[in-house]
């Protein structure tokens, strides 16, 4: 869902915040409602990549901030490239297992709105790092008694339970602003907020993880705060969402769209001025103000079919912009395929036609 709160951040409580076990923490999340995390990881991917280390820091709507947490995290697997994440393999061969900084990462996540930059790749990656650690101590649990003496149980925490999750690059995306360079620091000078260049600097390898983590979630926090004065935010619940083959944190309607049957015949690509007839192939860009599940519903409900992938066979990309095109969009331009905006096509879904008897 996409909220507007005006000039505040989302309250936990305004969204359909519940009362879980986890109470001795509530007190905390009432002085510091906010959670900003950052992490570092060995890939793009969480199915197949790990996180390295983990930055939080807790705030209220003034901005003034409560706690603060930092670990490097030792995957046991290949460290990944140094440049990506700015940690050596031997730093990490010292850092902790995921295991044992679970519970610490559920106290600060718990009941509270989590503030990420691209939340389907950083929830994504909490919550592959959090069911990879369950699995494993779930696995230990049901040998403990084979062999001979007993272990003790492993109680490693669980899944944090955030209230929302607010994504400050959809809420870029919702507020139509214009970036041309999508990550945290290049949203911030979009904002006009002072931030070290995201461009890869021999004086940045220099710098130390936890200080340019550190860093990237004071950048984070200042961001939020930013975007919450401009009006609609992009928040959504965790029950709202589930991996997809990625381990990317999508929206159930974004996933049951890809996944569904296609019963019809694509026929082929939209011609600008005509009517959709069901069975086109419709992508949509990150580049719209609307909610993009209302887009996908609106596909799913008009027997259209929706995909994640731009190839030749897509019948029409949802895409707001029509100069500097990047990504998606500058790919259907290149392929020869029609752009629509977003009020557009919702105006277009409401005539859909027929496919044509053969």
């Amino acid at each position: 869902m996409t909220m507007s709160h005006g000039e505040h951040l989302p309250n936990p409580d305004a969204v359909g915040a519940t009362t879980t076990a986890a109470t001795a923490s509530l007190s905390n999340t009432t002085d510091f409602p906010f959670v900003a995390v950052t992490l570092q990881t060995t890939g793009i991917h969480p199915s197949t990549a790990h996180v390295v280390a983990v930055d939080a820091i807790t705030f209220d709507d003034a901005g003034a901030t409560g706690e603060s947490f930092h670990a490097v995290i030792n995957p046991g697997t290949d460290p990944g490239p140094q440049h990506y994440h700015g940690l050596s393999a031997e730093e990490i061969a010292q850092g902790q297992r995921f295991s044992q900084v679970l519970k610490a990462l559920d106290r600060l996540l718990d009941n509270h709105t989590l503030i990420v930059h691209n939340a389907p790749r950083t929830w994504g990656f909490i919550v592959a790092e959090a069911r990879r650690t369950m699995n494993a101590a779930a696995r230990s649990n049901r040998s403990r008694g084979r062999g001979r003496g007993r272990r003790r149980r492993q109680r490693v925490g669980h899944v944090p339970r955030p209230s929302a999750i607010v994504d400050t690059l959809a809420t870029a995306r919702r507020q139509a602003l214009t970036l041309k360079d999508t990550r945290l620091a290049g949203l911030a000078a979009a904002l006009d907020l002072p931030a070290t260049s995201p461009v890869a600097s021999v004086e940045r390898a220099q710098r130390p993880e936890q200080e340019t983590s550190r860093e990237a979630t004071q950048l984070l926090i200042s961001v939020a705060r930013a975007q919450s004065q401009r009006g609609t935010i992009a928040s959504r619940t965790p029950d709202e969402l589930r991996a997809d083959r990625f381990g990317l944190q999508r929206s159930h309607v974004r996933i049951d769209a890809v996944e569904a049957p296609r019963p019809l015949d694509n026929p082929g690509t939209y011609t600008p001025g005509r009517s959709l007839i069901r069975g086109m192939e419709i992508v949509v860009a990150p580049e719209i103000e609307l909610d993009p599940n209302d887009i996908i519903e609106a596909c799913m409900r008009e027997q259209l079919a929706y995909s994640e992938k731009l190839t030749r066979q897509t019948s029409v990309v949802v895409c707001n912009e029509t100069t500097d095109l990047q990504g998606k969009a500058m790919h259907a331009a290149r392929k020869g395929i029609p752009l629509l905006s977003d009020v557009a096509f919702i105006a277009a879904v409401s005539r859909v036609k027929d496919q044509p008897a053969s």
